[in-house]
């Protein structure tokens, strides 16, 4: 039996972008192999989502965000930079036929999805709210960090929220762990891509 689209759901990809990858200036360990399983899991699901999304850091000036001395929690080498190969969706997720791209931390430090905006100047949650998404997956880079502040914003915003842990990558294991439980205090659930 055909699966139907359930009306009213958004899958976000969050920082799917070489910087973030093993080689780029903050790498998480497992984006490629992360990014594959994406990949796969939007083909594999193309039915279940009437929005894909994808989220990009897009710094052209973000203040002390950058820093030649980060302490990898609230400052950070240079990456992502507007325009360069660093900050564009990574090849394996892009030729995905988005529905929105979401560009944030042009001139600060951002880490949430709803910090960001269309080319056009729209807001992911009025994008969301425009196309009566009421649900949204969220996957991506990184879970302690975008992944967590993304699903956060969206709860905050009445959004119901799910997380696929095994298509998300942390920087850390007890951030992420924290992250974990920060999400889940805030009523994100969590499920494996294998899960139907």
């Amino acid at each position: 039996m055909p699966r139907t689209s359930p009306k009213g759901r958004a899958i976000i990809v969050v920082d799917p972008q070489p910087d973030f990858f093993e080689g780029g200036p903050l790498p998480v360990t497992g984006a490629t192999q992360t990014a594959e399983k994406i990949a796969r899991y939007l083909r594999d699901r193309s039915d279940d989502f009437d929005m894909r999304i994808v989220t990009q850091d897009w710094h052209v000036d973000p203040g002390d965000h950058w820093s030649d001395d980060p302490d990898y929690v609230t400052t950070w080498p240079v990456h992502c930079a507007a325009n360069t190969d660093g900050a564009r969706v990574h090849t394996l997720l892009a030729d995905e036929k988005w529905d929105a791209v979401i560009r944030k931390g042009l001139h600060e430090g951002a880490y949430s999805g709803f910090e960001g905006a269309s080319d056009n100047g729209s807001m992911l949650a009025e994008i969301l709210t425009t196309n009566d998404v009421h649900h949204v997956t969220v996957v991506g880079f990184a879970t302690d960090h975008c992944v967590k502040a993304t699903a956060l914003d969206a709860r905050a915003l009445g959004f119901a929220v799910n997380v696929v842990l095994d298509l998300c990558a942390g920087v850390d294991p007890e951030s992420t762990r924290q992250a974990i439980l920060a999400m889940r205090e805030a009523g994100v659930t969590f499920e494996s891509s294998g899960d139907r």
